[in-house]
């Protein structure tokens, strides 16, 4: 069986090794072969992973994505017919529209993936207060086209799509969320930090609402110790902002780290993970650091308040400085909290065991189509 994938992720074709790499490598050993399409300027055309995996990028303009799709899919299916189109959509659902045009051409069974949506349940700016209501536009014209829409929770996502009308067949609840526990497993280790914040440095990850927390809980703890690991187009402001407020020697950043063991060694340093997001699709990283042993404290976004039992292994939060700097203090100052909360953390991601949860989607997708 053959596999046609529509990806806004541009790491592949930009050489990258990070998460989707490492999901398509894994796909693989399940599908005679897998195309994916995507877009990014000044990249390669096209590249090659291992024996059944060829990725395409987008000769068009961005915005001119749907009709590449339409083209160049046709151009594929001829040579190797496809038995299902998968699209990842979200923000203007380039991917999407192309997959309505391609499925309606060659007759193809076509699946919306939404792992989120921006804005929801709370949003970080204009932009992203537009967005739900385009969502929600969007659904509504491909609705009648699609198998179904794959949605990554049932907490956030179901009721959302629900509200809007699609019915019960064709909400497809598949998690997305997949661990290596060889890597994200708890250890004996020095904790280093009380805190580490991993994200991208984008408006809905909450920037300003963490380090007014940090802030508010350094005025009790004025030693603190906090680690952020990531970079992005709020960076630069992200760090005038520690400066400003006082707390360049209780923040340490670093811009990336070069691999998953590397990661859960900073996981493992720190007492307790804070996610302040605004909306999410995992969040991933609560999930790694629960797999870690490691607390979480994090607003109610995604999957969060499946995996995160409040008061057991970590706390589920407002949106609120005040309330996320008063547990922070609880874990980092009471020793038999966190290591109660510590051991209870890996049991909740257990089911989120990668070779588990690929073979299940894939399974999922393979009976659908038969």
């Amino acid at each position: 069986m053959n596999l046609l994938m529509l990806s806004g992720d541009k790491s592949v074709i930009k050489g990258e090794r990070g998460a989707f790499y490492n999901t398509l490598i894994e796909l693989a050993s399940y599908w005679d072969h897998i195309d994916v399409i995507t877009n990014s300027y000044g990249a390669e055309s096209s590249i090659s992973i291992g024996d059944n995996i060829d990725v395409h990028n987008s000769t068009y303009l961005k915005y001119l994505q749907p009709y590449f799709i339409l083209q160049k899919g046709t151009h594929l299916f001829v040579k190797r017919p496809y038995d299902l189109i998968v699209s990842h959509d979200y923000g203007l659902f380039l991917n999407g529209l192309g997959a309505k045009l391609l499925s309606a051409k060659i007759g193809v069974p076509f699946v919306s993936e939404i792992h989120h949506v921006d804005g929801y349940p709370r949003a970080a700016s204009i932009r992203e207060k537009i967005q739900p209501w385009l969502t929600k536009c969007y659904v509504k014209y491909v609705m009648s086209h699609v198998v179904g829409f794959r949605i990554t929770n049932s907490t956030e996502l179901e009721p959302l799509m629900r509200s809007w009308g699609v019915s019960e067949e064709q909400i497809l609840l598949l998690y997305s969320l997949y661990l290596d526990f060889n890597v994200f497993k708890p250890s004996i280790s020095e904790r280093k930090y009380d805190a580490i914040f991993v994200g991208r440095m984008t408006a809905n990850k909450g920037l300003d609402l963490f380090l007014e927390s940090i802030a508010e809980a350094v005025v009790n703890k004025n030693n603190m110790r906090v680690l952020v690991i990531g970079n992005g187009p709020l960076a630069v402001s992200f760090r005038n902002r520690i400066n400003l407020l006082g707390l360049a020697d209780n923040i340490e950043c670093i811009d990336w780290v070069s691999n998953a063991e590397e990661l859960a060694s900073y996981y493992r340093s720190s007492r307790c993970l804070v996610c302040t997001s605004f909306s999410e699709g995992g969040p991933r990283v609560v999930a790694e650091a629960l797999a870690c042993g490691v607390p979480v404290i994090t607003t109610r976004v995604g999957l969060a308040s499946q995996i995160v039992k409040h008061k057991v292994n970590g706390y589920i939060v407002d949106w609120s400085s005040e309330e996320i700097a008063k547990v922070l203090l609880e874990i980092v100052s009471n020793d038999n909290l966190f290591e109660s909360m510590s051991s209870q953390a890996p049991k909740t991601v257990e089911m989120y065991e990668k070779e588990r949860v690929i073979k299940d989607y894939v399974s999922f997708y393979k009976d659908l189509v038969k």
